[in-house]
């Protein structure tokens, strides 16, 4: 079991101390792409090492029921010698019915994951469908509808086919610069396949609310993907044309569920992040960083792992 609790161990670590971490190394946006992969890769590390020490528990009871002390010892030592003797069957199956406890929990996390996620698909789809049945298509060109309605509004929906919307209010506000500006970020949407990323680390805090790590992962993502759209934007227009596109359409309506907006997140340190460019140190310490954070998260189970077969007993409850 010692595998088992290292890794569990590994996700509290990550799941405590992660959060704060975090934050701070990507509230600036220096590096937003760098920063959504670090948070994704958290994330997905601790509901792997979950799903991974569940079924580890699972294996070992199922391989060792019938052999009470050897099961139980392989926890603790303290159980072990109270297994030894007449409490060994009770203890053996407590073991059992924590695994299945555990393996029933992560089914029905998993579940909810998944029905929130086909939840935001239909939704998505459905706006796109009707987007397009009544917007006009002939002003945008192909990908792009407008549909006639007095609030400042775009954004971009997910579905077959993707779809971006401005309304005729956003129109009579933009130029002919930043109306390109605003379709170059909801492309950078559809292209990154952010909706993708927010929709799954959305359902993650769903599921999982009381774990500061999931909300904090979907709040962070949500404004990272709009950074990285931001940056798109640029790469095409200067700055000042994103900025008074981000400007001209600043306090629309909420968007519908599962859309990414251009002003939906974060307006104001997204302004700020665009009129101040970080320094080449600040850049290349955030990006070396944000790699080592990723790299570690990646590889955190995986070095687990090792160093229990290399014979580690950091985590090795056999005493």
């Amino acid at each position: 079991m010692s595998l088992a609790a290292c890794l569990l161990l590994y996700s509290l670590v990550v799941a405590v101390v992660g959060p704060p971490l975090l934050v701070r190394a990507t509230r600036r946006g220096t590096a937003p792409r760098l920063g959504i992969a670090t948070w994704s890769v958290a994330a997905l590390s601790v509901v792997g090492s979950w799903v991974a020490a569940a079924g580890l528990t699972a294996v070992e009871v199922w391989h060792a029921w019938g052999e009470t002390t050897q099961l139980v010892s392989a926890c603790t030592a303290t159980i072990g010698a109270t297994a030894a003797g007449s409490y060994g069957p009770v203890a053996q199956a407590g073991v059992g019915v924590l695994a299945v406890l555990s393996a029933l929990a992560l089914t029905h996390l998993m579940l909810r994951v998944a029905r929130s996620l086909l939840r935001a698909r239909r939704h998505s789809h459905q706006h796109s469908t009707t987007a397009r049945a009544v917007g006009h298509r002939e002003i945008l060109g192909a990908g792009a509808v407008v549909l006639d309605a007095p609030e400042r509004a775009a954004y971009c929906v997910a579905g077959r086919p993707a779809t971006i919307v401005v309304t005729r209010g956003a129109l009579d506000v933009l130029d002919g610069q930043q109306l390109d500006a605003v379709l170059t970020h909801e492309r950078a949407h559809l292209a990154g396949r952010h909706h993708l990323l927010v929709a799954v680390s959305r359902a993650l805090a769903a599921a999982l609310p009381p774990i500061q790590l999931f909300p904090a992962a979907a709040t962070e993502i949500a404004r990272l993907v709009e950074m990285r759209a931001d940056d798109a934007a640029v790469r095409r227009h200067d700055g000042q044309t994103v900025i008074g596109a981000l400007l001209a359409l600043s306090g629309d309506p909420a968007l519908p569920v599962a859309a990414l907006g251009a002003t939906a997140v974060g307006v104001v340190e997204r302004i700020e992040r665009l009129l101040v460019a970080p320094g080449r140190a600040r850049s290349a310490a955030s990006h070396l960083s944000l790699l080592l954070a990723a790299a570690l998260l990646s590889l955190g189970p995986a070095l687990v792992v090792a160093l229990l077969s290399a014979g580690a007993a950091v985590c090795d409850f056999t005493l």
